[in-house]
Parts: structure tokens; C-alpha cells; sequence
């Protein structure tokens, strides 16, 4: 299979209560105009940034006796997280780790440390 960038992170896997985020382009002026350097934006402890991908979320263990007869990818149930492709996400930068894919910037952060999401749906 050869990638493209429509296809590329798809084969990329964000493990249990993990959120895979690209963060969105920092403000580079402030409302009076004043132009900031690019450090000032990586000090902040909060950050934004659209999900990209989600986990399976938390795992529920199963009780023993009802584990022997049923498959191996049975076995596991999940509670699902908040967080869902698409949306803007508002997050402790304290808690994310920043990783470089395919020379893009990335945050993986856990469910635990995004404060608010934005969704582009009606309630």
C-alpha cells in the first residue's frame, strides 16, 4: 500500500486513554498589533489544537470465569472517550508529550488533561 497524505495516519495506533492532537497555528500578533516571538506561545500551559485521533479509551476488565470462551479481541470492552476526530481541544501542555511525525508537530495527551473541547455539531 503506498501512503498519501489523506492516508498517512492511518496507520499510526493511539494506545487507551490517549488523544493524538495537531496543534492549531499560534496567534503570531496581539490585538493591538504587537508581534510576538515564537518562544512566548511554548511557555504557555494551555494549549489548542484539533484531534486527529483517539484511543479505544479506558479498558474494563471482564470477570475471569467469562473470559475463557470468548475470542481473544472480545475479551476487552472499552469506555469510550469524550473526545472525537475533529474537535478543538484546549489542553495542559504539562501533560502532553510533543512528538514529530512525518515532520509535523504533534501532542499526545491523555483524556485527563484536556480541559474543553469544541465541537462542530448541533447540541
Amino acid at each position: 500500500m503506498h501512503l498519501t497524505p489523506d492516508n498517512k495516519l492511518k496507520r499510526l495506533i493511539v494506545i487507551g486513554d490517549k488523544v493524538l492532537i495537531k496543534p492549531s497555528k499560534p496567534i503570531e500578533k496581539t490585538a493591538s498589533g504587537l508581534y510576538l516571538p515564537p518562544g512566548v506561545h511554548e511557555k504557555e500551559k494551555v494549549q489548542q489544537g484539533y484531534v486527529v485521533k483517539t484511543g479505544p479509551g479506558y479498558a474494563i476488565p471482564m470477570p475471569l470465569e467469562e473470559d475463557n470462551w470468548k475470542p481473544e479481541e472480545e475479551r476487552i470492552k472499552y469506555l469510550p472517550l469524550q473526545a472525537r476526530e475533529g474537535d478543538l481541544a484546549i489542553f495542559l501542555v504539562s501533560n502532553a508529550t510533543e512528538v514529530m511525525y512525518d515532520n509535523e508537530k504533534y501532542f499526545i495527551v491523555p483524556q485527563h488533561a484536556i480541559l474543553m473541547l469544541e465541537r462542530e455539531e448541533d447540541l
